[in-house]
Parts: structure tokens; C-alpha cells; sequence
């Protein structure tokens, strides 16, 4: 006979899961107080990587069935919650979430719509990433500097390398200047490699 597990996660300890139980038992599913696994932890935290579902997978066995209110519960992103079910899946376990009516996700119709949501999350980074890129090559086009401000002028970094040249410490000049020794070595180092250019 199958056992039914219920997964409640929640991301900071001010937030309760009462009612994502309380979802679960509206639906119609009956789970024991021993099956409810709580945690509180990060959705950016891979499911493989939380203390609580690691735990719940160990009790899991072939035939059961595991309860979620929203599919963010089993993962950071579609990829990960896509991954999750298939290793459940592996497991003999069926997945149902409840934002999609409930449906059994390692269904066959589940596993349509986790490739479709799959797909959905992948053109949305691509678009994200072409968007990035884009913003890159506009900025460099119109002479933006990219990255960390630079901490010194090509004046004073030249400065620094005459100082070095004539015995000043990496640690002296970094208090003289205010910034860290491994800058300083930074402009040693690009110092060195103009040198042997």
C-alpha cells in the first residue's frame, strides 16, 4: 500500500508551513503527522543539497507518493525541479503539486508539463542572456568601463611601479595608498608583463 509524504518548505523562519498543510489536507490528501517533512531553507538551495529532503528521499520507497503546494517547494528553478522529479520518479515515486491541479507530474501528461515549464525556463534565461550581451556591447560601444572601477589612474599606477623599482615595500605602499597588498602586487604584475611585451 502507498504511503503519502507531504514536503513543506518555507525560506525564513518567520513564515510558517500550517498552511501549506492545511492546503494538502483540503485537497484531499491524507498524510500522516510522521510523513510531513518540514524545512526552512532558501529556494535558491538545490533540493539535493537540503538537509530535510535528503532526509525525506531516505524514507521514501517505490510506490509512494510525495505531496507539494507549488513546484518552487521541490527546487531554485524549472531545472532543478525537473531534475528532482525524475530522480523521484527513478525512485518509483509519484509527484503531485497542487498549483497544477494536483496533477501526478511523473504522469506522462506531468512529464509534457515539466517539459514544457522546462522549456518556458530556458528561453526565458536565453532571453535573459541575449538581453545581458546586448547591454554589454552597447556599453563598450559608447566607451562605459566595464567592471570593478579601476583603483588607480594609469598616473598613479605608474607612480607605484617606479616606487617598487626603487625598494618601496608592496605593504608600505599599500598603506600609503590606502588599498590592499594584493593590488599593489596587480600593478607590479601588469607592470611586469608591458615590461616583457
Amino acid at each position: 500500500m502507498s504511503r503519502t509524504f507531504a514536503y513543506l518548505r518555507v525560506s525564513t523562519t518567520d513564515q510558517t508551513t500550517d498552511n501549506q498543510l492545511a492546503e494538502i489536507a483540503a485537497s484531499g490528501f491524507s498524510v500522516h503527522p510522521r510523513r510531513v517533512i518540514r524545512e526552512t531553507i532558501s529556494g535558491s538551495v538545490p533540493a539535493n543539497q537540503r538537509p530535510a529532503f535528503g532526509t525525506l528521499v531516505g524514507k521514501l520507497e517505490e510506490g509512494d507518493i510525495l505531496v507539494v503546494t507549488k513546484l518552487d517547494r521541490l527546487g531554485r528553478n524549472a531545472m532543478d525541479v525537473r531534475a528532482t522529479v525524475e530522480a523521484l520518479a527513478g525512485l518509483g515515486v509519484r509527484v503531485h503539486c497542487l498549483a497544477l491541479g494536483g496533477m501526478d507530474l511523473t504522469s506522462p501528461a506531468g512529464k509534457m508539463t515539466m517539459g514544457v515549464i522546462a522549456a518556458v525556463a530556458e528561453f526565458e534565461r536565453d532571453l535573459l542572456l541575449e538581453r545581458t550581451h546586448t547591454g554589454i556591447a552597447r556599453a563598450k560601444a559608447e566607451g562605459k568601463h566595464m567592471g570593478r572601477p579601476a583603483t588607480f589612474t594609469p598616473e598613479q599606477a605608474q607612480e607605484v611601479r617606479e616606487k617598487l623599482d626603487q625598494g618601496a615595500t608592496v605593504a608600505g605602499l599599500a598603506r600609503e595608498y590606502n588599498t590592499t597588498r594584493q593590488t599593489i602586487m596587480r600593478v607590479r604584475a601588469v607592470g611586469e608583463a608591458l615590461a616583457a611585451a
